[in-house]
């Protein structure tokens, strides 16, 4: 789960996506999975460019693809789904409006340095 996570990690970056934030669930009760991972992008060009990288790098370099893909039709929040890992691609306005993070704060939340 760990090298999936960097992956996306690294997907994420490599697309200049904001404000990534990685929040722990494993010790939440009744939580859908272990990790979310939420960051948001400028456009729907920049959150589809995320997604795809993101999908691309996990085949190619983890063997591993989506379970389920969500939103990538008007691309203002995309949801994918690895079964252990939740990704969720906003784009500014969305998160702002559904601020996930608030939702979630019973988890343990890092925020990701956008450097890589």
């Amino acid at each position: 789960m760990e090298e999936k996570r960097k992956i996306i990690l690294d997907a994420i970056k490599e697309k200049k996506g904001h404000q990534i934030v990685s929040i722990d669930l494993t010790e939440v009760e009744n939580s859908i999975c272990d990790f979310f991972i939420i960051c948001h992008g400028e456009s729907t060009t920049q959150v589809s460019a995320i997604a795809e990288s993101m999908e691309t790098k996990l085949k190619k370099e983890a063997h591993v693809r989506a379970h389920h893909v969500e939103g990538m039709q008007n691309s203002q929040w995309v949801l994918l789904d690895y079964f252990d890992i939740l990704v969720h691609v906003f784009q500014e306005e969305y998160r702002s409006f559904y601020k996930l993070e608030e939702l979630w704060a019973d988890g343990k939340i890092t925020r990701v340095t956008e450097k890589s």
